[in-house]
């Protein structure tokens, strides 16, 4: 069964415990917040960054929420950075994590292409672009804790307040749904469950997720819940029949243009001549 973290917003107090885990288990690099000179927050996900929590003060009525909300690579059922990577340096572990080959700390794989960016629907992985020989980095769902020595992710253990929950795939979604029909505060959807195919990491709000950062629209559309490599095959199934359709049409208009260049100086030479013969 698939591994997953249930994130609760409502739970969740901002105080980045889960970010210091996560650059201590790693050993990432601190890094100066982009709004300041502080070194709490880099406000946003890079290469030696790989959970961010932002804050959100939304407006109700006359009073103010404070939202924060934790970020990291999505882990996708079907990910898209793994389909676009053609050295296929990226693999979906069983266990839900999207990782380096072949081993979950090996990245000799990676030649600095960026597709797996570019491809990512989150905009998450991020390039070392200080590094003379760079990689593309993103979170790597504690595989080394979770699957070799049977730990929670550095971040879960890390939270304080309860917001974060790791277990199966179905039993997180389960919880989720029964906090959901508790608690008449939350929206009533869990955003990662079909979103873009579904994801490993699941959040559960009482506030719109497109009010604190979430993709829900791609132009003025809901995001798909097919995967993009899904979206990709129906456009790249297609290729066989073009290439040889346009293959034949090519020879096809060679050959005429052929025969007609054959006819014109048979012209010049012995006058007009009948192109059947």
């Amino acid at each position: 069964m698939s591994k997953s973290v249930l994130v609760d917003i409502t739970r969740c107090i901002g105080c980045r415990s889960c970010m210091v885990s996560c650059k201590s288990w790693n050993d990432l690099p601190a890094e100066p917040s982009e709004f300041s000179n502080n070194w709490d927050s880099p406000g946003k996900l890079s290469a030696d960054t790989w959970t961010n929590v932002s804050s959100y003060v939304l407006e109700e009525g006359d009073q103010l929420k404070w939202r924060f909300v934790k970020r990291q690579c999505m882990h996708c059922n079907e990910p898209a950075c793994e389909s676009a990577c053609f050295t296929h340096s990226f693999v979906k572990t069983k266990e839900g994590a999207v990782i380096y080959k072949p081993t979950e700390l090996n990245e000799d794989y990676c030649v600095g292409c960026r597709y797996c960016m570019i491809a990512c629907p989150f905009d998450v992985p991020g390039f070392q672009w200080d590094k003379a020989l760079p990689y593309v980095q993103k979170c790597r769902f504690c595989y080394d804790r979770t699957k070799e020595e049977g730990l929670e992710p550095a971040c879960v253990t890390a939270c304080l307040t309860g917001a974060l929950t790791y277990g199966e795939r179905d039993e997180m979604l389960a919880l989720a749904q029964d906090r959901m029909s508790k608690d008449p505060r939350y929206i009533k959807h869990i955003y990662g469950e079909k979103e873009y195919g579904g994801t490993s990491w699941l959040y559960i709000s009482d506030v719109p997720f497109d009010q604190i950062g979430f993709k829900t629209e791609v132009f003025n559309r809901p995001v798909t819940q097919r995967s993009i490599p899904s979206l990709t095959w129906d456009v790249l199934k297609w290729t066989p029949y073009i290439f040889v359709g346009w293959g034949a049409l090519l020879t096809a208009m060679r050959a005429y243009t052929k025969r007609r260049a054959e006819v014109h100086n048979e012209e010049d030479l012995y006058g007009p001549v009948d192109p059947k013969e």
